[in-house]
Parts: C-alpha cells; sequence; structure tokens
C-alpha cells in the first residue's frame, strides 16, 4: 500500500491522473455521440436495438429517409445555406474588423473593441431575443426568416474572425508591411500583397470555426425563424425528438456532425500547410544565430 501511495505522488514520474481524466472526459463526450451516428446506418426503425447495416435512413427508405423526407431535406438545405453564407460574409467582414482595429487609435478605437467583445460574450438567448425584437418592431423591412436568421448569425459570428485575426497580426507585426513600403509599395499593396498573405492561417481556421459553430446554432435561428421552411437541422431535431423518431433522425444529425469533422479538418489542413513554411524558416534563423 506505501508503494502505491508513494508511486501516486511521485511528482518526479509521468503524469497519471490528468491523462486518465482526459480519457474518461473524452469518453463521456465522444461515446454518445459515436452511438447516435452508429444508429443511424441500422437497417430496422429501432434506436437502440442494432438490427443490421444499412444505408436505409440517408437515402434508401424511399418515405422516411433524409433524401426523400421533404422536412428533412430542407432543414438540411437551410443548414448549409446559412452555414456556407455566413462563413463567407462574416469572416472577411471580421478580418477587415480585426485590421482596422489594429491600426485604429485612439478612445473611439477602444470603444469599438470593447462592442464587438460586448457581442462576443453576451449569451446567445440575449442576443437572439434582442435580434427577434429588433427585427418585429424597429427594422421591419427585414422579414423574419433566412434574410433575418443570416444577418443575425452574422451579428454573432464576426466576432470569432475579429479576435482569430487579431492574435495572428500581434505575433507577426507591423515589421513586414513597413519594409515593403520602405521598398516601395504604396500602403494598399502591402497590406494586399504582404499582411493578406500572412493572415492567411488566421483567415482559414476563422472561416473553418464560423461554418462549423453557425451549422449547429439553435437559438438565434430558431427565433428568427419564419416557419417550417426556414428550420434548420438542429430545430428539426428538437421538435421531432419530443414525437416517435426514426434512425433518419440520427442520419440528419450525423450528415451535421460530417460536415463540421469536414470543415474543421480542411481548417486544420490548411493552417499546418501555410504555417509549415514559417517554422521552417524559424528553425533556420535559430539555427543561423546559434552559430553566430
Amino acid at each position: 500500500m506505501k508503494r502505491l501511495l508513494g508511486w501516486l505522488r511521485n511528482p518526479w514520474g509521468q503524469p497519471r491522473a490528468l491523462p486518465a481524466f482526459t480519457i474518461l472526459y473524452l469518453l463521456w463526450s465522444l461515446v454518445p455521440v459515436v452511438l447516435a451516428v452508429l444508429f443511424s446506418f441500422n437497417s430496422g426503425r429501432s434506436r437502440s436495438s442494432w438490427q443490421g447495416f444499412s444505408f436505409r435512413w440517408y437515402w434508401g427508405d424511399p418515405d422516411s429517409s433524409v433524401l426523400h423526407d421533404p422536412s428533412l431535406r430542407t432543414a438540411l438545405a437551410q443548414s448549409l445555406r446559412l452555414a456556407t453564407l455566413t462563413m463567407l460574409i462574416a469572416v472577411p467582414l471580421g478580418v477587415a474588423f480585426a485590421i482596422g482595429l489594429d491600426r485604429w487609435k485612439g478612445r473611439a478605437a477602444s470603444t469599438s473593441n470593447f462592442l464587438m467583445l460586448f457581442s462576443f460574450v453576451t449569451p446567445e438567448l440575449i442576443m437572439g431575443v434582442s435580434l427577434f425584437l429588433v427585427f418585429v418592431k424597429l427594422f421591419t423591412l427585414v422579414h423574419l426568416g433566412t434574410t433575418a436568421q443570416l444577418l443575425g448569425l452574422i451579428t454573432f459570428e464576426m466576432a470569432y474572425p475579429v479576435i482569430i485575426v487579431r492574435a495572428r497580426l500581434l505575433s507577426i507585426g507591423r515589421e513586414y508591411e513597413e519594409a515593403a513600403m520602405d521598398l516601395g509599395a504604396s500602403p494598399t499593396k502591402a497590406l494586399r500583397m504582404v499582411l493578406v498573405p500572412l493572415l492567411l492561417p488566421a483567415i482559414f481556421v476563422s472561416f473553418a470555426l464560423v461554418f462549423a459553430d453557425s451549422i449547429d446554432d439553435f437559438i438565434i435561428v430558431r427565433y428568427l425563424s419564419a416557419g417550417q421552411s426556414t428550420e434548420t437541422i438542429p430545430i428539426r431535431i428538437y421538435f421531432t425528438a419530443r414525437a416517435a423518431p426514426t434512425p433518419a433522425l440520427n442520419a440528419l444529425a450525423s450528415i451535421m456532425v460530417f460536415s463540421t469533422i469536414i470543415a474543421i479538418t480542411i481548417g486544420m489542413v490548411v493552417y499546418r500547410s501555410l504555417t509549415k513554411g514559417e517554422r521552417a524558416k524559424g528553425a533556420a534563423l535559430r539555427e543561423f544565430a546559434a552559430q553566430i
């Protein structure tokens, strides 16, 4: 017993409690998702008893599969539409906002930065209710539905690329732009030819993060929905799960999981490929400095 206690209390030994806790957390988080995805391939209607492997609930069933059920197909299309448009609009705006805040000095810049962070830390429920009241009471030209949902998601998601790109700007500094302008480039050309390529890793990560976060948004999209035609996958799952759902619901949720994983994987691969050259240059510079 004393030997076991000494083995556990050894401060110089390999950590044991933290890896065990990490594994337990991953199992607790991933096992339900894996089970839900697994039963989306069940050949029978049961969501708890395995009856064989099949793609029935994706496209095989002529009535209840995701491909053939109009409500599930509409929810899938609406989710992909909103996530893609939000990504394509929010990220460029966020990048421009981040560069503007980095270049802008004074109290007005600090106030703008606070307002941006305020939208980031505001609870999504408050954001959803506020946007609903804005579109219903103030900006009545914007009707509830896809347009309102898109504007709400852009408002909420734009803070992510701002924070990511600003962190990247702080790490690269102003030296590269200044060197380009010393060599004759205009500020606009230095921004386009020097700064933006250096920001590409952060921009691609922002694309992946915004897409992954938008496709499973529930609160803002639910408040700004205008009926079944503008319901997304999370809304459809929420309402269908209260009835007697078939594994088609698991298939719909699995498609959302697969889309998120693909988006994050693409972002990580692009980020690593873009930063691989930078790491090699940094290692070469350190080796050169050590030789000096």
